[in-house]
């Protein structure tokens, strides 16, 4: 009688659950490879040709379309870029623009040092897809986000400076895991978004990008160029990347070898897409290729399955040809789809998905949000990184002073680059000094020295802020235009490091020896007047929307300054090797220069003092699939609570082949009170500490003494420690 009651049962639930779904890809208890098979197996040849595109929908068959956003610092939806789109007003077509948090730069949140603020930074950017996607009202963007942009900033001179988290691999390895967390959601099962990083591979030179090749050897592919690919995908859970428009070693990225090997060695199971006008520039550019038929069969069989341009006549004919066969084309989507599986789409009733709700029922816009913005705003002060502080000028205490000028280019106005949305709102630094002061303070707005009223303003007032720096041209029409030679944006790469705009700081400086230099800038620049001469400088980058408010909480003590800088400052142009090479190890970052850098990797001051103490190690020695903690006690002596940023060092004293002279292996950015002390830990496994042998194609744990350093930047090492590896 049981065993009868059983089979009907079981029958009466295969019969409900088939119920539940059309065609078995829709079968939530199927693997995942079931049913990818499922599906391709049902696609006809004119739905792969179209699953080719960035549409990762099938209407025939029920699967809703979703495409791709912009997402480096907020999600775009406006903007510069025109992301939204364009409408029909009054006969006229004009950009559809809506609104969207808007963070700093992804430089700037590379400064940051804060893996946990990132996370979130891009947990909220998540929601706001989810939000536009899903909501009836607006349903735009796509859940594919195209962020983050793992690529490492080498060179000071490259225009996309501002688009990477540093010139560090494993900090920027950290930093994209966590924002690749922060997209997908902490779901098991199902993505919230899905991370598209940019640009594999070795895309750091603007200037004849289209056809220039990076060249390099293995062990500078896996330890540096595509290091934080690798952690995006194996740590992190991305599973889709651009390939770049450069070659590598003279073949283009678009149709490198090298995509289908790094697939099978990391799991990498989603999308490869191209990049923007890849496909033409293969023939016209790179000229691979006599056609674009033979040209988009190369792009197919390298395992791509999105073109980012024109490419349906040119497949349709390379089938035809021969060129290409249906099999190759379900081999490059099923990634694709893949993903489209993540992020629920192939599932039969959307409503049971964990983020369904976000727009649905749960209608709250997130950039209307109050926690939201006052998130952005704790981002933006914890972005800002004090380059000098003489004498204590800084924090401003608004008790003391009676008026302060403000001056400069950038003091009244946000700018957005090519790939920034459209904020709610801005608050520029006049009008956050203006917020922070209120009628206590008189405030004189000068934006430059015409006729001497720069001068004439910093002489009136007790303190002066002078703020400069690059502009973005991300509004220009021209896509090439870069008009002062320091500054750069995609397409174009900087041909100077020097601020012009140095100079209204000297005039500044002359009328008032009290003069704060504000630097708003996507890089470095070699400010060494400044250095030299101005009591007290601050870095931070474009585009918050909240710049003035997170600014002046630094200025006027509010929050205490803690970022760091993600990039070597070089002092000159002339210390920096040819922007072509890129063989790091002949003089690029910190790890291989031997010049004396204007500020080192990881710098940043506080407005207390930290002492470190009592370094210690859990093990001497460490071996192959082991691991030691490397301890040290921080103290904070200064008479404010503060954050202070540990960073672990190691080096190589015995080794036999070329290493860096350091290189960063942890870090952790951590609160300390006033008058107390912190026991800051970092785990380092032997893995951390291997090397790429380019003949042996492995890595290899070279055993030798090895020299662990704790400090506050490359530059100020605390404590030092030395440990055996076996």
């Amino acid at each position: 009688m049981k065993k009868i009651a059983l089979t009907i049962f079981c029958a009466l639930s295969a019969s409900l659950l088939s119920a539940q779904y059309t065609y078995p890809f829709q079968n939530t208890s199927l693997s995942d490879d079931k049913r990818l098979d499922n599906l391709l197996s049902l696609m006809t040849i004119d739905e792969k040709v179209n699953a080719l595109s960035t549409n990762l929908g099938v209407p025939r068959l029920g699967i809703r379309n979703t495409g791709h956003s912009e997402g480096l610092h907020g999600m775009a939806l406006g903007g510069p870029g025109n992301w939204g789109g364009f409408k029909m007003v009054n006969y006229q077509r004009v950009p559809d623009i809506y609104p969207t948090t808007t963070f700093p730069q992804a430089y700037g949140l590379g400064e940051t040092w804060d893996t946990e603020l990132i996370q979130k930074v891009a947990d909220i950017e998540a929601t706001e897809i989810r939000f536009y996607t899903q909501n009836g009202k607006y349903a735009k963007g796509g859940l594919v986000m195209r962020a983050p942009n793992a690529d490492l900033a080498r060179d000071p001179r490259w225009g996309r400076t501002e688009e990477s988290y540093g010139e560090d691999p494993f900090l920027v390895s950290q930093i994209v895991v966590a924002f690749v967390k922060g997209l997908q959601g902490n779901n098991p099962r199902y993505w919230k978004s899905a991370s598209l990083m940019k640009h594999f591979l070795a895309n750091s030179n603007e200037d004849g990008r289209d056809s220039t090749s990076s060249n390099f050897d293995n062990r500078l592919f896996r330890e540096y160029y595509a290091y934080p690919f690798q952690k995006g995908i194996e740590k992190g859970g991305s599973q889709a990347f651009m390939a770049a428009y450069n070659s590598w070693n003279g073949i283009p990225m678009t149709i490198h070898p090298v995509l289908e090997k790094i697939r099978k060695e990391w799991n990498m199971k989603g999308i490869i897409c191209t990049d923007g006008g890849a496909l033409n520039l293969l023939i016209q550019a790179h000229k691979t290729f006599p056609t674009h038929t033979e040209g988009s069969a190369a792009v197919v069989k390298a395992g791509v399955g999105q073109f980012l341009d024109t490419y349906q006549p040119y497949i349709y004919e390379a089938l035809e040809k021969g060129l290409i066969s249906e099999t190759d084309i379900d081999k490059a989507i099923r990634g694709n789809f893949y993903v489209a599986l993540k992020l629920g789409l192939l599932d039969a009733d959307q409503t049971k998905l964990p983020y369904a709700h976000i727009g649905v029922t749960d209608t709250v816009s997130v950039w209307r949000n109050k926690d939201v913005q006052d998130f952005v705003r704790l981002v933006t002060a914890k972005s800002a990184v004090l380059l000098k502080n003489e004498k204590n000028i800084l924090p401003l205490n608004k008790n003391q002073i009676k008026s302060i000028a403000v001056i400069g280019p950038r003091a009244d106005e946000v700018l957005f680059d090519w790939y920034s949305g459209t904020p709610p709102y801005s608050v520029s630094i006049l009008q956050g000094i203006k917020n922070a002061t209120g009628n206590h303070v008189e405030v004189i707005y000068e934006p430059s020295n015409e006729t001497d009223k720069a001068y004439i303003a910093a002489q009136k007032a007790d303190i002066a802020i002078v703020c400069v720096g690059n502009h973005v041209y991300g509004t220009d029409p021209k896509w090439k235009y870069s008009p002062v030679p320091s500054d750069g944006r995609e397409a174009i790469d900087r041909k100077a490091l020097s601020l012009e705009q140095e100079d209204l700081v000297k005039i500044v400086h002359k009328a008032n020896p009290n003069t704060v230099m504000v630097l708003v800038s996507s890089f470095p620049f070699a400010i060494n007047w400044s250095q030299e001469n101005v009591p007290a400088i601050l870095h931070i980058t474009n585009n918050s929307q909240e710049l003035g408010n997170g600014l002046a909480d630094v200025i006027f003590g509010d929050f205490n300054p803690a970022g760091r800088t993600n990039q070597t400052w070089v002092k000159s142009i002339a210390d920096l090797p040819p922007m072509m090479d890129y063989d790091i190890r002949n003089g690029r970052t910190y790890m291989y220069t031997k010049e004396k850098p204007l500020y080192p990797f990881g710098y940043g001051l506080s407005y207390t003092s930290f002492e470190y103490s009592d370094i210690t190690v859990s093990s001497p020695a460490l071996s192959k699939g082991k691991d030691i903690t490397v301890s040290v006690n921080i103290s904070n002596t200064g008479d404010r609570d503060g954050e202070e940023v540990a960073q672990l060092y190691v080096s190589f004293p015995q080794s036999k082949v070329v290493r860096p002279i350091k290189q960063l292996k942890g870090f952790q950015r951590a609160m300390i009170k006033k008058g107390e002390s912190k026991i800051v830990g970092f785990t380092l496994t032997a893995d951390d500490l291997a090397y790429w042998d380019n003949d042996k194609d492995t890595y290899i744990i070279e055993q030798g003494k090895i020299n662990l350093m704790v400090g506050a930047s490359s530059g100020d090492i605390r404590q030092t420690i030395e440990i055996q590896l076996k």
